[in-house]
């Protein structure tokens, strides 16, 4: 197989996979350094895919069904488990954080947690590499995009997030 044919079966892996896939299991998968897959995405981005790196791995986009909305909040870090939890607890992804940085505008990191399972991979690795979250480069004011099946969701949600202090609100 050679690069373009791999860089293609890698595109082929994401649009099929259900989950995200780390570079590491794609280097496995083709016998090919974890370095070589992230060139690859990086090649395919550059040729148009639309792929996205998650802290489990990449991904790519798929139109779903339900409410996008977005949440104002703000808390220390200490609290970022309990408010993931929260908004998933009501059946709802939380899609990304976004920070308003002064220097460098909006920056938005991809989460794509669906389940308390995944909020507990995402604390454990942000502990693993002691990480700190985007929302202490702003005293913890961050937006949340999530998608809720419904606005009913959305509304447990919000409530929920009430309750913990967190939702920021005019």
């Amino acid at each position: 197989m050679d690069a373009q044919e791999r860089r293609n079966a890698v595109a082929r892996e994401l649009e099929s996979s259900p989950a995200p896939v780390s570079a590491t299991a794609l280097a496995k998968q083709f016998s090919v350094s974890r370095q070589i897959i992230v060139g690859d995405i990086a090649l395919l981005r550059a040729a148009g895919a639309d792929i996205t790196a998650t802290p489990r791995g990449y991904i790519t986009p798929r139109s779903a069904a339900g409410v996008r909305r977005t949440l104002a909040c703000r808390h220390s870090g200490e609290d970022m488990e309990a408010e993931l939890n929260a908004i998933v607890d009501h059946g709802c992804t939380v899609l990304d954080v976004i920070v308003d940085h002064p220097i460098y505008g909006q920056l938005t990191g991809p989460l794509n947690l669906s389940n308390r399972y995944e909020v507990s991979q995402f604390i454990l690795h942000c502990r693993e590499e002691s990480a700190a979250p985007l929302s202490l480069l702003t005293e913890g004011i961050h937006l949340h995009t999530v998608l809720c099946p419904d606005e009913q969701a959305f509304s447990r949600v919000r409530e929920a997030l009430r309750q913990q202090n967190v939702l920021l609100e005019d």
